[in-house]
Formats: C-alpha cells, structure tokens, sequence
C-alpha cells in the first residue's frame, strides 16, 4: 500500500500566477519544505490514503497520460512527497522523532513567529507595538482594575490572531493591566491547535522572544504536571510552534519586561465533548486536569493572573462554508450575534451555559478558544467577565475570524460552574 498523507498538513491555491497548482507545508514544522502539486497531479494525491497501492496510481497515471510507462512519474512523486516529509512513513516517524527529541532537550523555546507574526528586531517590536497600545482608552469607572469589592483583576482574554490583525482587542485586553501585576505570574492558557483534544501541553521552558526570556514557574508547571497525570504532557512538541502563547507572552512582555514569570499551558479542543455530548469533564483526564488547576487557582488566588489566548468564529471559504464571509456583513451579522451570546455566558461565568452554545451543531462556529474558555471558567468559578471590544477581521477576502478583548474580576457571590 501506498503510504497515507500527513493529515496535519497545510493545503492551499498556490499564490503564484507562474506557477498554479496546490501548495502543501507543515505547520507543524517537522519540515520545512514546501510543494507546489501542478493541476495534473493533483488526482494522484487521493491515491496516498493508505488504501491505494501502487498498482492502483500506476493504472490511473496510465489512463490520464496514455502512456504505458508510468513508473517514473510515480516514483518521482512518492520520492518527492517522502522527502518533503509529508507522508506517514518510516523516513517521517524518524525525522519526527528527531525533531520531538531536540525541542525536549533545548534549553528555551525559540521565538516561533518573529519576523512572521511580529517584528524580530528588538527596537522595531518596541516601536510597533507602542504603536499597538497608544491610544488605548481609559477604563470606564465600572471597569477600573479593581472589582467594586477592591479585589484585583483575576484575568483578562486577548486574541491570538497575527497581532496587527487583532490590534483593537489585543489593546483592550491589555488596557485592564496596571504596573503592579507585573509580580504576579502568568498562567497563559492557549489554545492547542495540533495537540490531543482531551489534553494539557507543558513545558518547563523559559520563553525566548527579542525582549528577552520570560521565566517558567516550574514548581506550578510540575504540580500541574504531576496532579493531571495522562491529561497533560510535559515539553509537549506543540509549544514548539504554537502561537497562541508566544503573541501573549511578547504582548506581557512589552508591558512589564522581559523577566516575567509565566505558566504556559496548550488547551486541546475537547472535541469529543463536542461530537459526542457530555460535559468535558465527563471524560476522567479532563476531571482531573480541571481537578488540579481548580486546587492551584484557589490556593494562590491573588498571586495568579490568568490570560487566555483566544480567537472565537472562523466563517466562509477557508474555514470550509459555502459562503464568502465578510466582516459585519451578510451571514457574519448573525455569527456576531451568536458569538455576542456566548460572551454573555463568559461575563456570568457561566460554564455549562458556556459549553452548552459550543455544542450546539457541533460548533459550527468554529471556536477555536473554547476549551481554554471552560478551562479557566471551570478552575475559577467565581470569575466574572466584561466585554471591552468585539471584533470580525477578514483574513483574506472570502474568510473571517472574530475575537475579543475582555477582563474578569472575582464575584462575591457562591461560585457558579
């Protein structure tokens, strides 16, 4: 049998005029190659599904061309996507291995996205992202950093879209901080976007970006570690290449310096929850992941400051809908108003309500922040949130994502889960 195609590969219309076809790469950066199928061979790709033996390309390739010696194009091409590390062989499971292996034994997590996702040159991330921050608006006076009881800010929640696409609720989100959370620590829950669904990823490294490393509390990391058991991986290989902590940390970073101290945790999606119904922590990892960081969120209080980075809907062509989305307009009014109702459960803390939106028709949303939602309204239930600033940005002319700032403080009242 032919080998299968990597499922976690990135496909797409190739950019470049001169040169159509279908463009494949790796998010995950196991490889960094990048391919380019011209239209002709773009049928043969449905052949490496695990299913399909060679005899079974060379007889299409035979059809299609009208030649009867096929071989060498099939070979070229079983050659090239090997190489490329884009099939499930025995030459990807060792290159995996390999990569897997250096990222545990590095002594910090490299920047993953400077120069990509914010400038890499430490004067040039200074001056943008001032730029980022200038004007932010002053709190309203039932939005002032302490809760109306004096308790301090328990979290805020930013997007983890490109930052210059998020600007506006990134700023929000970071508005809420003062001068004095910059001796708390950090506990950043991000999402997971190649982990297992049901799992936390860890690890014990200082995150380096051009500010410099930002310090791991390593005795919380291990307490996490070491109370969830299964339900989380310590130098999980998904922080490798993961940006939905990264944006946060540089954004904390520019704030308060290098030198702050973070917790960086990857949510899985929990999307058995989501298919299957029942709560996420019906599943028992789950419980007693939820189980741990509820014990720590209750212990440290104060100490903690948690910062979840979140993008919510992803509508139109990319994202796989029949429609072309555009931002506050056509199908994206009634998203907003969806997306609006679901906040609303986030600002009562109300998980259950919360998860009980995501599952309706299977998320067809596609919220990618959910499970770190639960995940933080879950360990804190006496959390109670504000909406500082919806947005909907088009990605590309056919596609967008929405996201939010928003800030939590503590409720007086009993805890609601």
């Amino acid at each position: 049998m032919l080998p299968r195609l990597r499922t976690s590969l990135d496909f797409f219309p190739s950019p470049v005029s001169e040169k159509p076809g279908l463009v494949i790469r790796d998010p995950l950066q196991y490889s960094d190659a990048t391919l380019i199928i011209p239209p002709g061979l773009l049928p043969s790709l449905e052949f490496f599904d695990g299913a399909h033996s060679g005899l079974d390309l060379r007889e299409y390739l035979v059809r299609e061309t009208g030649e009867l010696e096929v071989s060498q194009i099939e070979q070229h091409l079983l050659d090239t996507l090997s190489a490329a590390g884009f099939l499930e062989d025995e030459a990807f499971q060792r290159r995996k291995e390999e990569v897997e292996r250096a990222f545990a034994a590095a002594p910090v997590r490299e920047p993953a996205h400077a120069g990509s996702g914010y400038p890499e040159e430490k004067s040039e991330l200074i001056r943008t992202f001032d730029e980022y921050m200038t004007g932010a608006p002053d709190p309203a006076p039932n939005a002032d950093h302490q809760g109306g009881d004096g308790q301090k800010l328990l979290a805020i929640a930013a997007p983890h879209v490109s930052p210059f696409g998020g600007v506006d609720a990134y700023r929000a989100a970071y508005s809420s901080l003062s001068p004095s959370d910059a001796e708390r620590t950090f506990v950043i829950l991000g999402t997971s976007h190649y982990g297992e669904p049901d799992r936390l990823g860890l690890t014990r490294k200082p995150f380096a970006t051009p500010f410099g490393e930002a310090i791991p509390d390593t005795a919380l990391i291990e307490e996490i570690f070491n109370k969830s058991g299964d339900a989380a991986a310590m130098e999980d290989y998904c922080h490798a290449v993961e940006h939905s902590i990264e944006f946060q940390v540089v954004f904390l970073q520019h704030l308060f310096g290098p030198n702050i101290r973070i917790v960086p945790i990857l949510c899985g999606s929990y999307a058995n929850s989501i298919v299957h119904g029942g709560a996420p922590e019906s599943n028992d990892r789950v419980h007693r992941m939820l189980g741990a960081l509820g014990e720590i969120a209750a212990r440290e209080g104060d100490r903690l400051l948690w910062v979840l980075g979140i993008d919510m809907a992803h509508m139109g062509s990319r994202y796989g809908d029949s429609f072309p989305a555009v931002a506050e307009r056509g199908e994206m009014e009634e998203v907003a108003i969806r997306d609006r109702a679901r906040m609303e459960r986030m600002e009562a803390g109300d998980a259950r309500g919360f998860w009980e939106l995501v599952q309706q028709n299977r998320d067809d949303l596609k919220w990618c922040g959910s499970a770190p939602i639960y995940t933080f309204l879950k360990a804190v239930p006496q959390a109670r949130g504000r909406l500082l600033r919806y947005q909907q940005w088009n990605i590309d002319d056919k596609s967008v994502v929405t996201f939010a700032g928003m800030h939590f403080h503590s409720s007086s009242t009993h805890p609601r889960r």
